[in-house]
């Protein structure tokens, strides 16, 4: 049953739920996330790995680091993870390259598939970029 208004949910879900309501964190700051794994119907989980990471979008090629992962091979299908970010880079909404931070948590199942859950959140206050107007000739 679904409440009015929401969609009803078919196959696995994750919901996320982040320590600060507007998912806005400074350098050194504790990142805590929590998570829960629904919609398995008879699937069983052979390992849920959580990490954080950036990555990059944009013009050129895409870099993608990740500050931090770990693996649960007795896996439960709610958890936490918290942990320090570091001093850079900063989250940037570039005109040519953006740079994005995210809590990713993926699933595996003894049958061998996964899914994955990626939640952006923000890591210092940079303003986001402005492309220059247009002067006139």
């Amino acid at each position: 049953m679904s409440l009015a208004g929401e969609t009803p949910r078919h196959g696995p879900f994750i919901d996320v739920q982040f320590d600060r309501p507007g998912r806005g964190y400074e350098p050194g700051d504790t990142l805590s996330v929590r998570y829960d794994v629904g919609g398995l119907g008879s699937e069983r989980l052979r390992a849920v790995e959580h990490s954080v990471l950036w990555y990059t979008e944009g013009k050129g090629e895409e870099d993608l680091w990740v500050h931090f992962f770990e693996r649960a091979v007795k896996p439960d299908v709610a958890g936490s993870f918290a942990v320090t970010l570091p001093q850079s880079p900063l989250s940037y909404e570039g005109v040519i390259v953006k740079i994005r931070w995210c809590a990713r948590v993926r699933i595996f199942f003894q049958g061998g598939r996964d899914f994955v859950s990626e939640h952006v959140f923000d890591v210092g206050r940079v303003p986001p970029a402005r492309m220059p107007k247009a002067t006139a000739s």
